[in-house]
């Protein structure tokens, strides 16, 4: 996956269409998520779309997987996801990561039905990473 420097400077040169095409190609790159792992504990609530959220790996490196059913909003959530992979739990339960996607400037990007949502990630995320983070 891209760093979230990486998908910024792509996404800073890009323009309207441009950057839904870049988010959609995001949420292609994603690790496939098994239907198995969507379920309602990994759901995300108050989106618009259904999101999934299911983190891996151990306290000193989480891997997180994600899934949405709409391409847009998959990208999003691989947006979020990039801002927090291989990092520590402990870390990523303590990060500030509206901050580091405050960049991005979705709330004027999309529309806010497209990103009504985003806060529900990153709590669910969070969540995840303070549980395990905590042993």
């Amino acid at each position: 996956m891209r760093t979230l420097d990486d998908i910024y400077e792509e996404y800073d040169f890009l323009e309207g269409d441009e950057r839904y095409r870049l988010l959609i190609e995001l949420g292609r790159e994603l690790d496939a998520m098994p239907d198995a792992l969507k379920t309602d504990a990994t759901l995300v609530r108050g989106c618009s779309a259904q999101v999934w959220v299911y983190p891996m790996g151990e306290a000193d490196r989480l891997h997180f997987l994600a899934d949405s059913n709409a391409a847009i909003t998959k990208g999003i959530v691989a947006l979020v996801i990039a801002a927090v992979q291989d990092r520590p739990a402990a870390d990523v339960a303590a990060m500030d990561v509206m901050a580091a996607l405050a960049r991005f400037d979705l709330g004027s990007q999309l529309s806010s039905n497209r990103t009504q949502g985003v806060p529900n990630m990153i709590a669910l995320v969070r969540q995840h990473a303070a549980r395990i983070a905590g042993g």
